[in-house]
């Protein structure tokens, strides 16, 4: 059993940066597929980041260059960084933790052909 917890939500206007947090614990094995994903209201899930158990990353386009995605193994947290923030980026944030993947890219962020999934309860950011 897995449990997330964000954190790091809030208002900034265009152009500025937030820094999202995911505090993971339970039992998450070493070929996990972490990432983010966002919603905003009216529109479907949009996977953003993903990152693996070797420390690779994926990237939407809608945040390459502007998005970058950290995992702190000693403190078991997710971050995400997010620079040069504009309106489109208004939305839920939420990160979530797959495994037993048949592959780790940005896709998987929303759903993949993984055995276990466990998302976060989310975070709000809103730009303007």
């Amino acid at each position: 059993h897995v449990q997330l917890v964000e954190s790091g939500g809030g208002s900034v206007q265009t152009g500025g940066s937030l820094r999202l947090s995911c505090s993971y614990s339970g039992d998450i094995y070493y070929t996990a597929c972490m990432g983010w994903f966002r919603q905003a209201p009216g529109r479907e899930r949009e996977g953003i980041v993903v990152i693996d158990s070797d420390g690779d990353t994926g990237y939407a386009d809608s945040v390459k260059g502007r998005f970058t995605i950290s995992r702190d193994s000693a403190e078991n947290t997710l971050h995400l960084q997010m620079n040069t923030l504009q309106p489109e980026d208004t939305a839920m944030y939420y990160c979530a933790v797959s495994q037993g993947c048949s592959t780790c890219d940005v896709p998987v962020a929303v759903a993949g052909a993984c055995y276990d999934r466990t998302e976060g309860q989310g975070t709000q950011v809103t730009v303007s």
